[in-house]
């Protein structure tokens, strides 16, 4: 039997859904259940959200290249369709525009990811036209910035003031002109995010920026329901598997300890 060869989405894919059709994107850390996101979504991004969904920690500070390199492989060698790409941790692309490519080119030849993706407005445009001009795609992301945290405070949404909507509108504009093949717009005001998208070439890809970007993200995680510790108010729950499983362990426990478990069915003879 021949396996019927399946095409991996490219970024020129990506880029042409501008305007044409809703990008579908998930962020996915693992070899399971990114084989059942592949078979639906254009993209899969390996993202630093990880620190806090998979290793518990506050936030995404502490993940670290090589963790987004293993988790990254895994993704990679499940699927088929989806473009996959792969966050660029906190610390390993701010000191220098070398050091981003660097840090790019070690994740991108370890993992066979297709793109990176990058926080940052107007003070990352030439790092981003430094990458891109060498080979590396990447993928923009303004608004609220995770690894920003330390500066916030906390996680909130922006846009709200006439200023600071003006420099969100004029980072994308930045960074779309130096390169990215699309922008991740997260946790601003619908409207803010209707008219970024209208302003750059790129596709918008919103997680919490309203249904006029181009496209929705939303961690794997938080729309599944495993990530049980907060629910952003942009988060819709289409399952919870929090539920199932302690419902599953839960089960396991009383039929170990009232021995039904192992059954016939469940020992060799």
């Amino acid at each position: 039997m021949i396996k019927k060869l399946i095409n991996r989405n490219t970024v020129p894919d990506i880029f042409l859904k501008k305007n044409n059709a809703k990008i579908v994107a998930l962020t996915c850390y693992n070899a399971q259940i990114s084989k059942i996101i592949d078979k639906y979504a254009d993209i899969i991004l390996v993202g630093d959200s990880m620190g806090m969904t998979l290793y518990g920690k506050k936030n995404t500070l502490s993940v670290t290249k090589e963790m987004l390199i293993e988790h990254g492989k895994a993704v990679v060698n499940n699927t088929e369709k989806a473009l996959v790409v792969i966050d660029l941790p906190f610390g390993s692309y701010e000191c220098s525009k070398e050091q981003a490519f660097e840090s790019a080119a070690t994740i991108l030849s370890n993992t066979g990811a297709d793109a990176v993706k990058l926080e940052g407005g107007i003070e990352f445009s030439d790092t981003i036209k430094f990458l891109v001009e060498r080979g590396i795609p990447t993928m923009g992301h303004i608004g609220l910035m995770p690894q920003r945290i330390n500066i916030k405070g906390k996680f909130s949404a922006l846009g709200k003031s006439s200023s600071e909507s003006k420099k969100i509108i004029k980072d994308a504009k930045s960074i779309s002109s130096a390169g990215v093949f699309s922008i991740v717009v997260e946790a601003v005001k619908e409207s803010l995010g209707k008219t970024i998208t209208a302003n750059v070439s790129v596709p918008t890809i919103g997680i919490g920026a309203g249904k006029h970007c181009d496209g929705q993200i939303l961690v794997s995680d938080d729309m599944l329901g495993l990530f049980n510790d907060f629910t952003p108010k942009f988060v819709k729950k289409y399952a919870n598997l929090y539920k199932e499983i302690d419902k599953a362990v839960q089960t396991y426990q009383k039929e170990v300890l009232s021995e039904s478990f192992p059954s016939a069915k469940n020992v060799y003879k």
